[in-house]
């Protein structure tokens, strides 16, 4: 199931006995978990009826056990068992791992769990929130939970998709928000979406109902500088514009907690690699760049003028100093320069 469907399923009350949550991406995870939890139950029932597990703390017993029991004056028993990552033994081996347990019983406890998604209690809802990987669909127990169930597998987004999630987030709850403002939060935050949605509720907490977001009102709220940032440092180095460039990583050095050089390799990686894209393209039509950059029309012009000041072969060479500071900044050939200095030092390679 998409997590579109889940949540509109979940807005109708239609329920499932078990959900398998995983994947890399947290926040979709979370985001159902939490839906889950404070929708089932009303306040009353969740105290006689939830059960909230920890997957280093329990074992496929106790979760099962949990699941079996009877709602007490409420229709649905609700078990949630959060990092279910953690789980002993969740998909037990052919081999011995090494804890002593012998096959035997490694056996009994998948059969357990598998017998009992087999045959679910229709009045009791197990959730397990499995994060940071995917479920593996070659296992028995995967493929019965597909069958019986819901398995969600939660993807991260790509960098190239968070303006207009972003925008969509915004829209679901009667807000807008410039391109220059989207922009400014994608390439500031990346694409880490709790990080994201926690900038924006900051944002739209004390904004009216159909207010538009813009630049200002995120300096004013979130600390993401509208002038000294990853995005205005992309945009002055392809313009060539050394003052503004050299002004914006002095910022940088003198708020290195906010502006890690990772974060800003990566834009600039990103930046590039769109760059020497446009490069090779036959049709270079503002309306064709746009479709194959995959940027927005508001900024296509800032890769029509950099193409200007940066030539295939300097961008190529931009990309070995790209990967050589990044391991500097990971202390491959570097003892004393601190994230800054080295930060000085690729621009200025850059713009030279």
């Amino acid at each position: 199931m998409t997590f579109d469907q889940i949540i509109s399923d979940l807005n109708k009350r239609i329920y499932y006995p078990v959900y398998f949550l995983a994947g890399e991406e947290s926040y979709f995870i979370d985001f159902i978990c939490d839906k889950i939890e404070t929708t089932v139950l009303n306040n009353i029932e969740r105290e006689f009826n939830q059960t909230i597990l920890y997957g280093r703390d329990t074992d496929i017993a106790t979760i099962v056990s949990q699941a079996k029991r009877f709602p007490m004056m409420a229709n649905y028993s609700l078990v949630i068992v959060k990092e279910a990552q953690e789980i002993r033994n969740l998909f037990p081996s052919s081999k011995e791992d090494g804890s002593g347990e012998t096959q035997d019983k490694k056996e009994k406890t998948k059969s357990l769990l598998e017998s009992y998604v087999e045959n679910p209690l229709q009045s009791s809802i197990l959730v397990f929130c499995y994060k940071y990987k995917k479920a593996d669909k070659r296992k028995s127990l995967i493929k019965l939970i597909e069958k019986k169930g819901v398995l969600f597998d939660s993807v991260k987004l790509y960098d190239s998709h968070i303006p207009n999630w972003i925008t969509n987030y915004l829209k679901e709850r009667n807000y807008s928000i410039t391109p220059e403002a989207v922009r400014l939060l994608a390439e500031s935050i990346g694409n880490d979406l709790h990080r994201i949605v926690n900038e924006l509720t900051k944002l739209i907490i004390n904004l009216p109902s159909g207010s538009a977001i813009t630049p200002e009102l995120i300096e004013q709220n979130t600390g993401i500088s509208k002038d000294f940032n990853v995005l205005e440092l992309q945009k002055a180095l392809g313009q060539k514009n050394i003052g503004k460039a050299n002004q914006i990583i002095n910022y940088f050095g003198d708020n290195s907690k906010e502006h890690s050089i990772f974060q800003t390799i990566a834009v600039l990686f990103n930046f590039f690699q769109k760059l020497i894209i446009y490069h090779q393209l036959a049709n270079k039509s503002e309306k064709n760049a746009t479709a194959e950059l995959g940027v927005s029309p508001f900024f296509i012009n800032d890769y029509i003028a950099a193409s200007r000041n940066f030539s295939h072969e300097k961008i190529i060479k931009i990309f070995s100093l790209l990967r050589e500071y990044d391991l500097k900044a990971k202390g491959v050939d570097n003892v004393s320069l601190s994230e800054g200095d080295l930060l000085k030092e690729l621009i200025f390679k850059i713009l030279h």
